[in-house]
This record gives structure tokens, sequence and C-alpha cells, in this order.
């Protein structure tokens, strides 16, 4: 199990928000937990001394294009990009230094899956460079699929069957807890178990955690299968966990952490 980092940006700065708050056309914008005047390539730099591989940068929105290359070309290798990745635009972040890109919206539309998008999404930056994102918000008892924004339902439940079908085309998936993210009160707890038990693929979670405990948590429920990410609980975005004791259970949780 691994802890994934992450850099979300808003208009070109780092960022933390409350998810499902991000909408077009909302005076004051979304409700934010932390805003800096760091630069995003610093925050970079950090994971990269720290080898913390394999987290994302997501683009919230038009304006983030310069910043998230600065972050790509800090840590090549280091990151999976996401916010509007299309077809036509993939391939740019790739050789820009991404690892993978991240879609939603692109292969969910009009409330399903459409294979024709997906498909050809894979055929041109290829099954091992794509990661889908399957955040999600619940609704009665399951977990459903939302786009644009995290404002739209979609009409594909997050289960066994979605997660094999799915795994067919990527690499990896990444599933925000909507309802939960941003608000530091909580895992979605079901929400772990059943992506610990069914993805058959690695997959990373992110939303609600509060303390380090939560980790341990994740852990548990997830069987050791689910990565986790941490957002604004941590001290260098505004909250109470320090990022350095996340590093330490991070490596303290890796297969060699006591070889040697």
């Amino acid at each position: 199990m691994r802890f994934r980092p992450c850099i979300d940006l808003l208009d070109g700065r780092v960022v933390q928000i409350v998810g499902g708050s991000l909408q077009d056309d909302v005076p004051g914008g979304p409700d934010t937990n932390f805003v800096t005047e760091r630069s995003p390539a610093d925050f970079a730099r950090m994971y990269s001394q720290d080898n913390l591989s394999g987290g994302h940068v997501i683009c919230l929105g038009p304006g983030n294009r310069e910043a998230a290359m600065s972050v790509l070309h800090a840590f090549p290798g280091g990151f999976h990009i996401g916010g509007g990745i299309t077809p036509e635009n993939a391939m740019g972040y790739l050789d820009a230094g991404a690892s993978h890109v991240i879609v939603t919206s692109y292969v969910f539309s009009n409330g399903l899956i459409d294979s024709d998008r997906l498909k050809s999404l894979v055929k041109i930056v290829g099954r091992n460079k794509l990661v889908l994102d399957l955040s999600c918000r619940r609704r009665e008892s399951a977990f459903w699929i939302v786009t644009d924004r995290w404002q739209k339902f979609t009409d594909v439940q997050v289960g066994p069957a979605t997660l094999a079908q799915l795994s067919n085309y990527c690499d990896e998936f990444l599933v925000h807890g909507v309802d939960v993210e941003g608000r530091m009160a909580g895992i979605e707890a079901d929400l772990v178990q059943l992506l610990g038990k069914h993805s058959p693929i690695p997959i990373t979670y992110a939303g609600g955690v509060r303390s380090l405990s939560d980790l341990d948590l994740v852990k548990e429920l997830g069987q050791g299968r689910v990565d986790i990410t941490v957002g604004s609980a941590l001290d260098i975005f505004g909250g109470n966990i320090p990022y350095k004791s996340v590093v330490e259970w991070h490596r303290s949780n890796q297969p060699d952490a006591g070889d040697g």
C-alpha cells in the first residue's frame, strides 16, 4: 500500500477544495480549504525528493496548463495528470513527462460508458498509460460515478462488474469519495472496502482523511490493496497531519521496509 501525493490546480495555483463545490459560473468560486502562492513545481520537487511517484496533478478548469507543465517538468515520470484530458491533448502531456493521463468525463458520456471513446483513447495513449477516474457519490445504498466537475450522476455504479469491465482498458483507477472529499471528517469506509475487495488492478482512494489512523483504516478495509491520497488534512495544505509523518508511514508500509 502506498501514499500517493496530489497537486490540485485552480487558476494556476495549488489549492484544496471541498468536493462537489466546483461549478461553472458560480460567484466566488468553489469552497476552498487552502490556497498558496508556493509554486506547483516546488511541491513536485518535494515529492520527487521523497521518492513519492504515482501521484496525480489535477487541473480544476481552464488556466492551468502552464502550471501543470511546470509540475511534469519538475518530476518527470512522477505524476498522472487529469482534468480535461482528450485524445487531442493526451500525448502532449505524456510527452511532457506525465506517466499516465486520467480521464472521466470524456469516457462517461450521457450517463453511460462510451465504449467507442474509450477504445479510441486506449488506441492513442495505450492501456498502460491510462487511468480511469471513477470518482463517485452515494445514492441510496450504492456509489455512482459522477462527471462534469462531480455534478452529474451517471448510470454507472461502482461495483464488481464495472471494475472488472473497465480494468481491461486502463492501468489503474482513481476514486474520490466526492461526498467526503475535502471535508476531513472521515473516509467512505464502505467504498474503500468495496474497492479493496473487487478491483483487479491498482487503485487509489481519496477523500475524508482526517488523521494518521485513517491511513491504517484504509489499509485494513482495503486489504492492503488500496492506495491512499491525503490532501486538505496535510500540514503542507493547511491541515493538522504532518506531511513528514505520512511519508514515514508510507515508507514503513513498503514490502522492503524491514530489509537490509
